[in-house]
């Protein structure tokens, strides 16, 4: 019975739009370990759920006592490539691939839940189960590797051997005892470092390995504070989240482009142009990105980020619209957008930066008129 509900559960995994399903059973991590040596060295940043989580994720008993096999799933997230006079247009901003579509939070949730539904309905025995997705306190990339849908590359990121690595990750807890994968897990990196080489920050500390305090994804949308001076020339148009280290993977020209509607991009969400973000107002955020990922780095987040890029732009047709940024609610805008004015100089950027610093309150702002003013001067 236990080989044939296995089968089955599979097989509806694959109906409802994973293409990887692999299980194992319920127990200790193997890579806790490693995984608190991380925080331990500050690679986590300012991510503190993710050490208040440790005790959670050293077992997944801890998460469902009952629990007895991990159901690891993963869903393709690929889409298109954007065009090449769009990606290496610096007047727009580059959101990665994952933050185009529909919130996948929201849409895998409903599928795992049908995914339970199915094994209560076909599983002759009470079942008790949890259901994550990519939020969840449990170390899925090991599990995943575990369950043969691939390995943890040199970048990271989950590799399938046949199809790259554009997925998104899931799990089911369930009470009882499925089979587990037997197979032989294929496909490495080999002496490909492509993806360490190419990162415009250096946040790989060596392969497998890296300080999300130097990654691009972790500076656009998990940190809430201002990013470092020194980093932000190196991000380049990129507005919310990096797909670099995978763009540049060999496995990655074997990738498949999704049937899921969900995900293809929302209009303005490809290479949207700097311009006409910078000036949105709170309800103009909320109602662009609503169901979208993009709302996890909230307005102000996101319109730092914006900044950052037309500072790296660099045009002085972004004059105006800084202008306006100097004088928003939020101090976090109004300090980059003082640093784009500075990367951009000129007599009108002074101008307007003097003006400002005369009436300024919030010392973290001053600071950084007086170090645009300064930029200029030099």
């Amino acid at each position: 019975m236990a080989n044939t509900l296995t089968q089955q559960i599979q097989s509806r995994a694959y109906q409802l739009g994973f293409e990887l399903v692999g299980i194992t059973p319920a127990e200790e991590s193997q890579t806790i370990q490693r995984y608190k040596e991380w925080i331990a060295n500050g690679y986590a940043g300012k991510m503190g759920y993710l050490e208040r989580h440790l005790p959670l994720k050293e077992d997944t008993r801890t998460l469902l006592q009952e629990a007895k096999s991990v159901i690891s799933l993963a869903m393709n997230y690929y889409t298109l490539d954007p065009p090449k006079e769009l990606a290496e247009d610096p007047s727009r901003g580059q959101i990665s691939r994952y933050a185009w579509g529909d919130d996948y939070h929201d849409v895998i949730r409903e599928r795992l839940l049908l995914l339970v539904e199915f094994i209560k309905n076909t599983a002759e025995t009470e079942l008790k189960s949890r259901v994550f997705v990519d939020s969840g306190p449990i170390l899925e990339r090991e599990y995943a590797q575990r369950a043969k849908l691939g390995w943890i590359g040199k970048n990271t990121n989950l590799i399938n051997w046949r199809t790259g690595s554009w997925y998104f990750l899931a799990e089911v807890l369930v009470s009882i005892e499925l089979d587990s994968e037997m197979g032989t897990l294929r496909g490495s990196c080999g002496t490909c470092t492509k993806c360490i080489e190419a990162c415009p920050t250096d946040a790989f500390v060596e392969p497998n390995l890296l300080d999300s305090r130097l990654c691009i994804s972790y500076l656009t949308i998990e940190l809430k504070d201002s990013i470092p001076k020194e980093l932000r020339p190196k991000m380049g148009n990129l507005i919310f989240g990096c797909d670099i280290c995978q763009e540049v993977c060999p496995w990655n020209s074997k990738a498949i482009p999704t049937s899921e509607p969900a995900f293809q991009p929302h209009e303005g969400n490809l290479a949207p142009e700097l311009l006409k973000l910078v000036g949105m107002t709170q309800s103009e955020f909320s109602e662009k990105f609503k169901g979208s990922p993009i709302k996890r780095a909230k307005r102000r987040g996101f319109l730092r980020n914006v900044l950052v890029a037309i500072g790296n732009w660099g045009a002085r047709a972004a004059i105006p619209a800084l202008k306006k940024a100097l004088v928003d609610e939020e101090p976090l805008v109004r300090s980059h957008a003082a640093w784009a004015m500075g990367q951009i100089g000129g007599k009108t950027a002074e101008q307007i930066l003097q003006t400002q610093l005369e009436c300024e309150h919030d010392n973290e702002v001053i600071l950084e008129i007086q170090d645009a003013l300064q930029v200029i001067n030099s």
